[in-house]
């Protein structure tokens, strides 16, 4: 009898509760906080949101900006750039994809970590797709892929794209690193040197059961032709030139720590560098709103990977 992957005994052993819980990263953050007056979401949401857009704003502040770039012709197809104030002739480029469980958030709220790289002389674009229920998976999934060509076509001179997302961002930024750039719409190879996947669902067949459905309406063939955990061969053709950061909280739920922990297996078993962290005293969403600080390890880790060369 073939053994089930592990996505797959979650499915099929969890009920629907079960898997709710699984996936709802509210329910497992320690932080206490109080209700926003008028808010419908849950108080970590509310608080998360707050300080995406004062980090956000601070990142304004430090860096020169182009904001609202198209990078296609979808109304929701646009993308801010935050330049350092310094030139740099050849900057690496960090490509940042929000979470929000592809229904919340866009790039508006995606400039938190701006200030640590600019300073170190990187280029940070913030991404925006198509949320649901009006976007599809296959539609952002698409989206983002040709938002890194864009950017590998229109800035020929950054050093190298570094992609970055979180929670539903690293799922996206996975199915980036999955695709087939041979494709004629893309018209080039971006260099991906590097990808940090953080807190990230990887293999979404789960959420079939799920609130997260809700608003997707996924059927499992949806699920399954967009789950990175299944495209690893696709992959290959990055392997020994790109490295892979995947990242969980501390209090993420055991869902994300098995599925990331999965992903890291099937990723060096396909030739990757890989490395993986689990940053003690931080939630699902503190993970990267910790990001404004120099002295927080994963801004430290994605400095290193970025401009140091070697292995953090």
């Amino acid at each position: 009898m073939a053994q089930l992957s592990g996505a797959t005994q979650a499915r099929e052993t969890m009920d629907k509760e079960e898997c709710n819980r699984q996936f709802s990263p509210t329910l497992w953050s320690k932080r206490i906080i109080q209700p926003f007056e008028g808010s419908n979401e849950h108080p970590v949401v509310d608080a998360h949101i707050k300080a995406l857009q004062e980090g956000t704003a601070r990142g304004k502040a430090v860096a020169e900006t182009i904001l609202d770039v198209s990078y296609g012709p979808g109304d929701d197809e646009k993308m801010d750039i935050y330049m350092p104030l310094k030139p740099n002739p050849a900057p690496p480029v960090f490509v940042y994809i929000h979470g929000g469980y592809w229904r919340i958030l866009g790039k508006e709220f995606s400039g938190y970590m701006v200030p640590p790289l600019v300073e170190s002389g990187a280029v940070v674009v913030a991404l925006s797709y198509t949320l649901s229920p009006k976007g599809s998976m296959d539609l952002m999934v698409d989206q983002m892929r040709r938002a890194v060509a864009f950017i590998s076509r229109q800035y020929s001179h950054f050093s190298g794209i570094y992609l970055c997302g979180h929670s539903a961002g690293a799922h996206l930024a996975a199915m980036v690193l999955a695709t087939d750039w041979s494709l004629p719409e893309y018209g080039v190879t971006p260099d991906i040197k590097g990808a940090f996947l953080l807190s990230g669902v990887f293999d979404i067949r789960p959420l079939v059961q799920t609130y997260v459905n809700e608003h997707l309406k996924m059927t499992l063939e949806d699920m399954a032709r967009n789950s990175p955990m299944l495209k690893v061969d696709a992959m290959a053709p990055l392997a020994g030139k790109c490295h892979i950061v995947l990242a969980v909280a501390e209090h993420d739920t055991t869902e994300f720590h098995r599925q990331s922990r999965e992903l890291e297996q099937s990723l060096k078993s396909a030739g990757f560098n890989v490395t993986f962290l689990d940053v003690p005293n931080v939630d699902h969403f503190d993970l990267v709103e910790k990001f404004c600080s120099e002295e927080y390890q994963l801004t430290q880790v994605i400095k290193e990977v970025m401009f140091g060369g070697v292995k953090p």
